[in-house]
């Protein structure tokens, strides 16, 4: 398993993070989290903060599946958080949730103490697929500390709506991470709105994604992360893997000082407009 610049020091203030570029067992998420949990600890050996894995990697992105529903209190979530606190590490794991009828499509960040930090539900389902039938869209963007950086979470289609990105950056996040399914058919568009939201925000976006076949679509890959100007800082290819990088809270910091973009924004205005009939 390849592990990209893990001889490199972090520079001085940054943060080391780790996408996991996995392959997962379909529907079999015991066996797919034997594999992650060696995963964990090699990210954990190259010196990272936090492992991000891709969405529902421990049983395969599926809009209409109902199996291997568990709540927070389940195995999949228990399992990364003792390996979590094992390895000193944090984890971004997902699973899919259990909710009154339907499930809800849930990404879980895990401090390196094993502690719940954040807990963000897919906002927006992927309709094209039937997702918004079989699963309970989220309505809370949440956050969460990483050292020095304040984080939030998306999940994969939620990167085609940029408001999303920008309350979290008006809740103070410097860095997003988006755990994804996302298709080789639709991989243009991957890039593109990475960076399209690390540049409108200034901050950091890290599109974590899966790779191989499943019963639902074909995945390329192809994880990144973009800085707060919107360029890409590191890129995975097909394969299995773990791909570092650091994000530096005071490039963020720099970026929107340098370039106030947040003082010319008429948020009055766009919400008059908006609902002006």
């Amino acid at each position: 398993m390849p592990c990209s610049n893990d001889h490199i020091p972090d520079p001085e203030g940054s943060i080391r993070v780790c996408s996991a570029q996995l392959s997962g067992f379909w529907e079999d998420p015991e066996k797919t989290l034997e594999k992650a949990e060696g995963f964990i600890a090699h990210a954990a050996r190259c010196g990272a903060h936090l492992i991000c894995f891709p969405e529902q990697f421990a049983t395969g992105w599926d809009p209409l599946s109902g199996k291997n529903v568990q709540d927070i209190t389940g195995s999949i979530i228990t399992r990364l958080q003792n390996c979590a606190k094992e390895n000193r590490i944090a984890v971004i794991g997902a699973l899919r949730e259990a909710a009154s009828q339907n499930p809800r499509n849930t990404s879980v960040t895990i401090g390196n103490d094993g502690s719940i930090l954040s807990r963000y539900s897919k906002i927006h389902l992927f309709s094209p697929a039937k997702e918004n039938e079989h699963f309970i869209p989220g309505t809370d963007p949440d956050i969460f500390p990483l050292g020095p950086l304040t984080c939030g979470l998306a999940i994969c289609y939620d990167l085609r709506f940029p408001a999303l990105f920008r309350i979290y950056a008006q809740r103070g996040a410097q860095a997003v991470f988006v755990p994804a399914a996302w298709p080789v058919s639709r991989i243009r568009h991957w890039e593109l709105f990475i960076r399209a939201r690390a540049a409108e925000n200034q901050m950091y976006v890290i599109g974590v994604n899966t790779t191989g076949t499943t019963p639902v679509d074909r995945y390329s890959g192809s994880s990144m992360a973009a800085d707060p100007h919107g360029t890409i800082i590191s890129r995975a290819n097909e394969a299995e893997q773990l791909l570092f990088v650091e994000l530096d809270p005071a490039e963020v910091a720099a970026v929107r000082s340098a370039l106030p973009v947040e003082n010319d924004r008429k948020d009055a205005l766009y919400h008059s407009l908006l609902t002006e009939k």
